[in-house]
């Protein structure tokens, strides 16, 4: 039976501000979600409080893996119990390589600069970037691409992306959709994906879209529903919530 991330009646505030309130979604390993919406109606926040960053206070609601509630739980045990956060800016931490990264994460040790390697060849990144100190030095489509080799290492259960195509070219960006697709593939992989651009959604295909507006899902739809996106806006959701 496939895993299962269950977000329940999330409420979270930001400073003294109210973002997300009552938000609520599911999906099964192996799928694709994305999570659209004009700005400032609470994706990125989504990204950050499921993944445990102090400044975002969950308030109510549910986060579970497999009955496993992640709330009560750090931000290194949320990852541990399958949850792992791609950042829209991913930052740079000198001192730290990616191997070491990597195997304080967790991953088996045997052959893994090897499978590093083989994961950077797949997104045609250098692999010699990957001795750097982690993002340093590197552009900001590199990053991407060393996030993806971060993930493609450690196999988690449920991957979160928060606007990955910020900034890659069309080149890059295919690489990246193309490792998600076969991530879902090669082991099941649930991919959670932020973004405002159907042309992400042209390459990885959604199992479902979640329409956020006002800090709640406010339609669920199909992949016809980026097009409609695209071709309206988000006009009919703001006049909804206000």
């Amino acid at each position: 039976m496939s895993a299962t991330l269950r977000i329940e009646d999330l409420h979270v505030t930001v400073g003294e501000k109210e973002v997300l309130k009552g938000l609520s979604l599911t999906m099964h390993a192996g799928e694709v979600h994305a999570i659209m919406g004009p700005n400032g109606s609470g994706k990125s926040t989504l990204a950050h409080a499921l993944t445990g960053h102090p400044g975002y206070r969950v308030v109510d609601g549910s986060v579970s893996i497999d009955g496993v509630e992640l709330l009560p739980l750090s931000a290194t045990d949320r990852a541990r119990a399958g949850l792992m956060l791609i950042l829209q800016q991913p930052f740079e931490v000198p001192g730290v390589r990616p191997y070491d990264l990597l195997r304080a994460a967790g991953a088996d040790p045997t052959s893994l600069r090897a499978r590093m390697a083989s994961e950077a060849d797949r997104l045609d990144l250098k692999s010699e970037l990957l001795d750097r100190f982690i993002n340093v030095d590197l552009s900001g489509g590199e990053r991407k691409r060393a996030e993806m080799v971060q993930l493609g290492v450690l196999r988690p259960p449920f991957a979160m992306l928060d606007e990955i195509d910020s900034g890659l070219d069309v080149d890059a960006l295919e690489l990246v959709a193309r490792r998600l697709v076969d991530a879902t593939r090669e082991w099941n992989c649930g991919v959670l994906v932020v973004t405002h651009f159907r042309r992400l959604l042209t390459v990885l295909p959604p199992t479902t879209i979640h329409v956020v507006s006002d800090g709640r899902v406010v339609e669920v739809g199909g992949p016809e529903l980026a097009e409609k996106l695209e071709r309206d806006g988000y006009d009919v959701y703001r006049a909804t919530s206000a």
